[in-house]
């Protein structure tokens, strides 16, 4: 595939055009988080139009993998860019990212109204019961294919154990260093493996990466500190592009491995927002369309009104789009390289624990009893039954009405 609009074995070239509206179509429609986006990508560009052979998209999915940030954003951007080059990477993304953006920036100014009206209080208190379930399910999604990629020996499921127990005790105390377990996790298991060089062929694509309609999976990124810089000069719209910045760059692993990342700076060291409110935006990132890094312009909605959302989205996705304009090239030599393979299959376990340790500080944010039979009932849900997120999540925000009209609090 040639990033000039021209696939393997055609002259067509798909139009700016085109690739507005079907990009723009998944992403209005693209409830359920990274699986629905890859799925739907997927009929579009392989099984309707043909424009990508069924092994060009996975190894764009395998390609996205290997880099922080939202990866379903990542391979919409990337797609596109395969068809079109820059234009059509940029008109791709834009349209993918924008419907959800738009919905989460008014739902925002909604659930974080000054005096918003007793209804929707109620429902976002439901709503924000269920997060927590919501991180338990995303992380036992990712088990069996991360215990797959370790492989079988005891010595391994033994280093999984322990990359994952260090994650999730990494999301509980550690805040925004967060990042630096996940490093250390693949690291090390670099070193365990005896650091092998070299390059793998096309036919070492079957080691556990994600293909098809899997999860976001776990991917490499930037090894640099997620600690605070010194913005005393920017002020709050400072703080905002920093920790945007974070979640988009230095993010390891699927969507909700933000959620740690986030809730440390918007909590508790800015005081942007209540634990109940930041349970809220969680929430709307889940039941909003496109990807789950929406959630980062609730937050800066919080903290500086809609300059704040619109700045925080602005730098949170950037570098998806700049790793893809300046990277897509090499892509391929990048995931063939073995200790890079090694690097993932190490951090994997660790996105996992974190993933799972981040549903405890949210589940202590629950302020009121009834939340507790919500959680209970979102976990039979999700972890036991294996059903759908947003349905969860809007079932609960029903049930917060309920109660709030029943005369519980918040009511």
């Amino acid at each position: 595939m040639r990033p000039d609009g021209r696939t393997a074995g055609t002259e067509r070239v798909v139009g700016l055009g085109t690739i507005a509206r079907e990009w723009g179509r998944i992403g209005i429609t693209g409830f359920g988080g990274p699986p629905a986006h890859i799925l739907l990508l997927r009929r579009l560009c392989v099984e309707r139009r043909r424009w990508l052979t069924p092994e060009e998209f996975e190894d764009g999915i395998a390609a996205t993998n290997l880099l922080p940030g939202p990866a379903s954003t990542q391979l919409a951007v990337l797609t596109a860019w395969r068809l079109r080059g820059a234009p059509g990477a940029l008109v791709g993304g834009v349209c993918f990212i924008g419907p959800g953006l738009v919905l989460i920036l008014a739902l925002a100014a909604l659930f974080l109204a000054g005096d918003p009206p007793l209804w929707v209080l109620g429902a976002a208190a439901g709503a924000g019961a269920a997060v927590p379930a919501v991180a338990v399910q995303a992380a036992t999604a990712l088990v069996p294919a991360s215990l797959g990629r370790m492989g079988r020996g005891r010595g391994a499921r033994a280093r999984w154990a322990g990359y994952a127990l260090a994650g999730a005790v990494a999301a509980v105390l550690t805040g925004p260093w967060l990042v630096l377990v996940l490093i250390a996790a693949g690291l090390a298991e670099i070193a365990v493996r005896g650091g092998r060089g070299g390059r793998g062929g096309r036919g070492d694509r079957g080691n556990g990466e994600n293909r098809g309609t899997g999860g976001s999976g776990v991917r490499a990124g930037l090894p640099l500190a997620a600690g605070p810089l010194t913005l005393g000069g920017l002020g709050v719209l400072g703080a905002v592009a920093w920790v945007a910045f974070k979640v988009g760059a230095l993010s390891y692993g699927g969507g909700f491995v933000i959620i740690p990342l986030m809730r440390d700076d918007a909590v508790n060291r800015y005081h942007w927002m209540t634990d109940g409110q930041f349970l809220n935006a969680v929430a709307l990132g889940q039941v909003t369309p496109g990807p789950v890094v929406h959630t980062v312009a609730a937050v800066g909605y919080a903290a500086a009104g809609l300059g704040g959302g619109l700045l925080a989205a602005a730098v949170a996705f950037a570098p998806s789009f700049l790793f893809v304009l300046l990277g897509g090239r090499h892509f391929d030599r990048l995931r063939a390289d073995r200790r890079v393979r090694d690097f993932l299959t190490g951090a994997g376990p660790a996105v996992t624990g974190a993933i799972a340790g981040s549903a405890l500080p949210l589940a202590a944010s629950l302020g009121y009893g009834w939340q507790w039979v919500v959680l209970a009932g979102a976990l039979l849900w999700l972890v036991l039954a294996r059903r759908g997120v947003v349905l969860a999540l809007l079932a609960a925000g029903a049930a917060g009405v309920l109660a709030v009209a029943g005369g519980l609090p918040p009511a």
